[in-house]
């Protein structure tokens, strides 16, 4: 279910709301784009400001929306194992396809706790769930050997892998896709996802593809396909967007691509501000570069 390209979505705001108007169109762009599922409150969704009714109401549309054409992931994490619970519960009665549970922050639990804390939340749902492992976020870094045990769990489904460590890619394929290969193992990096699938994974869950869903998804078909040259071309070609999305804090300057390409406003939730000058500047020159059309 979860191969191929997932874009973790922005959540569009217009004073102070989320803007659904334009949140609509976006996910239906993204659909017609060819991108495979969408990861909705997500980190780039923005989703620590989302208070808990737009919590609600956003996975109600974005399912409604999406109308069974592709899956949808709700993000669903916490450092609390019992709120992350809650929340994937909650995601599982409003429609939602999977999850999208983040490793604990802040307490730094234990190979032990990890391991413990996703299988609680696993039992208590009966759609999937996707481990995200992203360390420089959350400092705790899921080890393969934990996820591998973590794949014993029929609805535990994949992985989110941003620890953006390749031996660790690796790892995880030589020790999960023997025993589990409907396991899917995802890159959270862009600019590892090319590399990740001719390793052995299936796919990415992209910030990229929120602004070149066609690009970013073809690449990904094409080196699952095994057409490796035609993947690297589209993978050097949007090598500058990969990078500089990340110039400042996502989804910082994605927010600003996406506004440049008039699909929703340039507006983030403190503590989070706009981009620089600067970002902007490298972004604008990024896009042209990629030879998307403003």
């Amino acid at each position: 279910m979860f191969g191929g390209t997932g874009t973790a979505v922005v959540t569009p705001f217009k004073e102070g709301g989320v803007d659904f108007e334009s949140f609509g169109r976006f996910l239906n762009w993204q659909i017609e784009g060819g991108v495979e599922f969408l990861v909705v409150l997500g980190t780039t969704g923005e989703s620590p400001t989302v208070t808990a009714d737009e919590r609600a109401e956003i996975i109600t549309f974005a399912v409604r929306t999406a109308a069974g054409r592709v899956p949808v992931v709700i993000g669903t994490g916490s450092n609390s194992t019992a709120g992350a619970v809650a929340l994937s519960q909650q995601a599982e009665a409003l429609g939602a396809d999977g999850v999208l549970v983040v490793t604990p922050y802040y307490n730094k639990p234990t190979q032990e706790g990890l391991y413990q804390h996703f299988k609680a939340v696993a039992a208590a749902i009966k759609i999937p769930l996707i481990v995200y492992n992203v360390p420089g976020r959350t400092g705790t870094n899921i080890l393969p050997e934990t996820v591998h045990r973590l794949s014993r769990l029929l609805n535990v489904a994949g992985i989110k892998e941003a620890a953006g460590d390749v031996a660790q890619i690796d790892t995880l394929v030589r020790l999960i896709k023997k025993d589990r290969p409907d396991f899917a193992i995802l890159s959270g990096n862009d600019d590892q996802a090319f590399h990740l699938v001719n390793s052995g994974g299936d796919g990415v869950i992209s910030v990229l593809s929120n602004v070149m869903p066609r690009e970013t998804s073809d690449m990904i078909r094409l080196a699952l396909a095994g057409e490796v040259e035609k993947a690297r071309e589209l993978h050097h070609r949007m090598f500058p967007l990969m990078k500089n999305l990340f110039m400042e804090s996502n989804p910082i300057p994605v927010k600003y691509a996406v506004n440049r390409l008039g699909l929703c406003r340039n507006e983030l939730r403190l503590p989070l501000v706009p981009a620089t000058e600067k970002c902007m500047a490298v972004i604008d020159e990024s896009l042209k570069e990629c030879g998307v059309s403003l």
